[in-house]
């Protein structure tokens, strides 16, 4: 449908149909449902009636093609205007064929495979029904109490921004051929913005940061979701500069439409229009509506604070009629974009065979490679990794047996579809005895007492233990990042059996490791890696696949120094500086300063070295392309990818600038004794940062360059 159709559509709707729009509820709500739950406590208060539902715009929720057919046909017999639903919902790591977690993702350091998952998850959710997906959440995070880091990428502003445009590119393709591919679906950036910063790592909790490091840090990610076609974006649940996310014009339409040129569907989070009220910058419902829209909120998810408000708000003037058309003009816009004029169910009807593109073994197949690349070889002592297949295993611990491997935001997926860590091991494993634990909270004496039965047995233990999966993700913040405590009592069992130990972690978050790192002698970062769980962890413990997952995110040495991150500042009194004093610097006196893990770190089963670093020129001007190479050799016996990472440091800013800055990376794969060079490009462009006026350019001076695999193990070309 044209533009101009939009236009004319638009004008004959009354002020009533406009404001039905702007709703977005779940599908219980609808005729149709095959699903049907029982209204109960804050949706009942909603008041929705038939009448109400018939003419709202959108559905979020809905997890099966039939149901959403069945819903959208019953939505269209009573529509005046045949104004299809859009159907949305969060596909954050896989519909059916669930991927490792998002963090896990930003592990592996391949753009490729983000968007090879968003692709992956695109078809299946499409073939499901869906057409919009509230992902990639892009926030920056730089403290793991906050359960929602899962859903990032990690701390670093330009890695979260190549992978942000890359889950975009993912999810909607070619962003003016969406309409026309219905094994796409449009992609909403979150949580505009900065809502990773949350004090103290607590869900939903205040924000409070400059104006100049939101420019510098959090918003680059979400400028490359736009620039890559994000079709919508999504509010925060925070305030940014004591002013709620969600009716903050300044931060929505000056920063957003205006300098950003967002011009899609700006939608709230869950309630967030009404949570207005309770940030206490709004005395009702009606306020939050005007704040709301003032601010450019197009769709409100799951409170009425629209409909309740909006039609007596126009009527008598307190609201802008001009305000509700160019949402309701968007929503349309966004509806045509993704091809429901053409076709409300976007090629659904009569295509059943669609769904065998659901938890297909080549979806499957898919998944395993990115869960393996994404975990991370902390420790190795004496290379005891990868082991034999014929090494006689006792595989211990919670997370032996269970299928609870997806993650917190795999609500689509089954975990009956899952592979355990044991299933995954008796395929490439000839002796593998084992024994789990029914809890990860709960690990009793008896289960531990059976656990060092088995143990004493084998000639290695491999210690299967975490989190649960519902311990990370949304309201899920702790305020000590240690294992459920009942797990140190069987891992110090474990470890007075005095055989080698291989531990496998699954989490959420970076953890402080103290208790477990000792006990190990080798341990694998395994996160939640989705569907294929066990068969990837089986690839990496028998060397089918070299580790090469490399941190996204630092780990703490301890809860107390949160927040830590490799891109900080220096201070007047930094504790390597040369003329520092023995005592009266910044450090503590109890733990040192750095994370016990750093950014960017991830071991391998072979070597690699670095050789012929050269730079086209010791200046660069503006007119000026800087070439940066290095020779990088597999030194080892196997084959293996390194992550090959190029670090700035600008000495001498108007305002102080980080010790080190990720500016560049790729990901190689050498077979042993292969070499290749990397070469990199950086500009003029790339040496700018904000100034405390916000002026975004570069200044005269001197800078570093670092390239190299992880922070520690640099070249500094100077």
């Amino acid at each position: 449908m044209k533009k101009k159709e939009l236009g004319q559509l638009l004008g004959r709707m009354t002020v009533a149909e406009k404001v039905g729009q702007l709703l977005q509820l779940a599908p219980m709500f609808y005729k149709g449902t095959i699903t049907k739950g029982e209204i109960t406590g804050p949706m009942a208060e909603m008041g929705i009636t038939a009448e109400i539902s018939e003419r709202a715009g959108s559905v979020l929720g809905s997890a099966t093609a039939s149901e959403m057919i069945a819903i959208q046909e019953a939505y269209l017999e009573t529509n005046r205007l045949g104004i299809p639903l859009i159907f949305m919902a969060d596909v954050v790591h896989g519909y059916k064929t669930i991927f490792p977690i998002p963090l896990a993702i930003g592990a592996t350091w391949d753009v490729e495979a983000a968007e090879k998952m968003a692709a992956v998850s695109a078809k299946e959710a499409t073939a499901a029904g869906l057409q919009v997906t509230f992902s990639p959440m892009v926030d920056l995070v730089r403290d793991p109490r906050w359960g929602r880091v899962m859903e990032s990428t990690g701390e670093d502003p330009h890695l979260n921004s190549e992978f942000a445009a890359s889950f975009v590119r993912g999810y909607q393709g070619d962003p003016e051929l969406l309409s026309e591919n219905y094994e796409k679906m449009a992609a909403c950036v979150k949580h505009f913005a900065a809502y990773g910063a949350a004090e103290a790592g607590r869900e939903y909790n205040t924000v409070d940061m400059s104006t100049r490091e939101l420019y510098q840090n959090y918003l680059p990610a979400y400028v490359a979701a736009l620039e890559a076609g994000s079709k919508l974006v999504m509010t925060a649940f925070n305030v940014f500069d004591g002013v709620p996310a969600t009716g903050n014009e300044w931060l929505m339409r000056d920063v957003l439409r205006d300098e950003l040129g967002f011009d899609g569907v700006l939608i709230s989070d869950w309630g967030a229009v009404k949570e207005i009220i309770n940030h206490g910058t709004a005395a009702d419902s009606a306020e939050a509506a005007e704040q709301a829209l003032r601010a450019g909120v197009d769709i409100e998810m799951m409170t009425t604070c629209y409909l309740e408000n909006l039609e007596g708000m126009i009527a008598d003037g307190t609201a802008d009629v001009a305000l509700v058309d160019e949402a309701v003009m968007r929503i349309l816009e966004l509806k045509n974009d993704v091809g429901l004029f053409e076709d409300p169910y976007r090629g659904l009807k009569g295509k059943q065979d669609r769904q065998t593109d659901i938890l297909s073994a080549e979806h499957r197949d898919s998944a395993r490679e990115i869960a393996a690349d994404a975990m991370v070889l902390l420790k190795n002592e004496d290379g005891l990794l990868p082991l034999a297949v014929d090494t006689k295993i006792a595989l211990v611990g919670p997370l032996a047996k269970t299928q609870d491997v997806l993650g917190a935001w795999s609500w689509l997926g089954d975990k009956e579809d899952a592979i355990s860590v044991h299933d995954g091991m008796a395929k490439q494993f000839t002796q593998v005895d084992v024994a789990g634990a029914a809890d990860t909270e709960n690990v009793t004496e008896a289960e531990i007492a059976e656990m060092v039965r088995v143990a004493k047995d084998a000639d290695v233990i491999v210690l299967a233990l975490g989190e649960s999966a519902d311990r990370s993700g949304e309201a899920n913040s702790i305020a000590t990042i240690r294992l459920p405590e009942t797990q140190y009592a069987m891992i110090e069992a474990i470890r007075a059996v005095g055989k080698p130990v291989v531990t496998v972690l699954f989490n959420g978050r970076p953890l402080d490791l103290h208790g477990l790192i000792e006990a190990s002698d080798a341990l694998v970062e395994a996160w939640f890696p989705g569907t294929e769980a066990g068969n990837a962890v089986a690839d990496i413990l028998a060397g089918r696949v070299n580790p090469n997952g490399k941190l996204p995110m630092s780990f703490p040495y301890t809860t107390g120094q949160i927040p830590v991150y490799y891109n900080h500042l220096n201070t007047g009194r930094p504790v390597d500086a040369a003329d520092a004093q023995e005592h009266y610097v910044s450090q503590y006196i109890d733990i040192p300063n750095q994370p016990l893990f750093d950014f960017g770190f991830g071991l391998s089963y072979t070597t690699f070295a670095y050789t012929d670093l050269k730079i086209s020129s010791d200046i660069i001007t503006k007119s000026d392309t800087l070439t940066i190479s290095v020779t990088v050799t597999n030194t080892g016996e196997v084959a293996g990818k390194e992550v090959v990472a190029l670090y700035l440091q600008d000495l001498v800013g108007k305002v102080s600038r980080p010790r080190k800055e990720l500016k560049r990376f790729s990901k190689i794969d050498l077979a042993p004794g292969e070499a290749r060079v990397v070469t990199f490009c950086l500009t003029e462009e790339d040496l700018r940062y904000y100034k405390p006026n916000l002026d975004f350019t570069s200044d005269p001076g001197d800078f570093k360059l670092f390239i190299g695999a992880d922070l520690e193990a640099t070249f500094c070309l100077v």
